[in-house]
């Protein structure tokens, strides 16, 4: 099953940047669309970012603009570059696989963005 290694988050000041990644195995990773995920305190996880296994991207309207997903085939990895951060895009960022309209239930254990006003 697949395995995720989230890295990257940190403590930013607000329109600040900070560059995500995620290390993906157990999984032919070109087969599969990825995405990122975030989970802010008292809130259900929400998608942020998709990129199919072609590298076309789709974002939440919350994020557009200011947030870039990228895959590198060759290395297993996704990154989420994110820009102009606000204090709302605090949460733990998770990355995962799409297996077709589903995404795994194997979660990593996520990075941390804190951004402070």
């Amino acid at each position: 099953q697949v395995q995720l290694v989230e890295s990257g988050g940190g403590l930013v000041q607000s329109g600040g940047s900070l560059r995500l990644s995620c290390l993906v195995s157990g999984i032919i990773f070109r087969n599969h669309d990825m995405g990122w995920f975030r989970q802010a305190p008292g809130k259900e996880r929400q998608m942020v970012a998709r990129i199919s296994l072609g590298g076309y991207p789709l974002y939440a309207d919350s994020v557009k603009g200011r947030f870039t997903i990228s895959r590198d085939n060759a290395q297993k990895m996704v990154y989420l570059q994110m820009n102009n951060l606000k204090p709302d895009d605090t949460a733990v960022y998770y990355c995962n696989a799409a297996y077709g309209h589903n995404w795994s239930t194997n979660w990593g254990q996520g990075t941390s963005v804190t951004v402070s006003s």
